[in-house]
């Protein structure tokens, strides 16, 4: 079945039409959302969210793409969130333990374990540059360079024009580039700058 017919039998209210269109998209809303966010759990949080928002109004959803469609409300389910995060602040339990450390992290025993610790701390260092980036330009950032969309349903998905998302996302990939130069050693060596 295509996606124009799962859409239009959601709409008449087949839930089974939604759930194929919500396995289809949940990946990349998760993904989309765990960027944005830059913590699985309201990541997970942000993205249900998202789907129920979906559902509840599938009625507004015009012509068009449809994915584009659905990261837009993705985008807005985790400002919200961020929103209400600062309005209402959690301390997660491992922050009021003694120490701080959190459980650690299990791996298969094929796995290396100095390669298991490089990937995520370059991960973690990925994720820290662009928590430092403004929200436009985190937002096309992730859109553009780490979840492949064209420049046109960045724009679609992020509300602007096109031209600004150009501009957004040159802008986003200088910070980048200066915040990973501190982490250099962090890098695969194809990426690192020779001093």
């Amino acid at each position: 079945m295509d996606e124009l017919a799962l859409i239009l039998a959601a709409r008449r209210g087949d839930v089974d039409s939604f759930n194929t269109l919500v396995l289809a998209h949940q990946s990349s809303a998760y993904n989309l959302a765990y960027r944005i966010l830059g913590e699985s759990h309201a990541a997970a949080d942000a993205t249900q969210e998202a789907f129920i928002s979906a559902y509840n109004n599938l009625s507004q959803y015009r012509a068009g793409s449809f994915r584009g469609w659905l990261m837009r409300i993705v985008t807005n389910a985790c400002y919200d969130e961020r929103r209400r995060r600062v309005r209402h602040p959690e301390a997660s339990l491992e922050a009021m333990t003694a120490d701080g450390e959190s459980a650690p992290r299990l791996a298969s025993s094929s796995d290396d374990p100095e390669r298991i610790v490089q990937q995520t701390a370059l991960s973690e260092a990925i994720q820290d540059c662009l928590n430092g980036l403004n929200d436009e330009q985190r937002l096309v950032a992730i859109l553009c360079d780490i979840q492949g969309y064209d420049y046109a349903e960045a724009a679609t998905i992020a509300n602007t024009a096109l031209g600004t998302v150009k501009s957004r996302l040159s802008r986003a990939r200088q910070a980048l580039r200066a915040c990973l130069q501190g982490i250099g050693e962090l890098l695969p060596s194809e990426y690192r700058r020779e001093s």
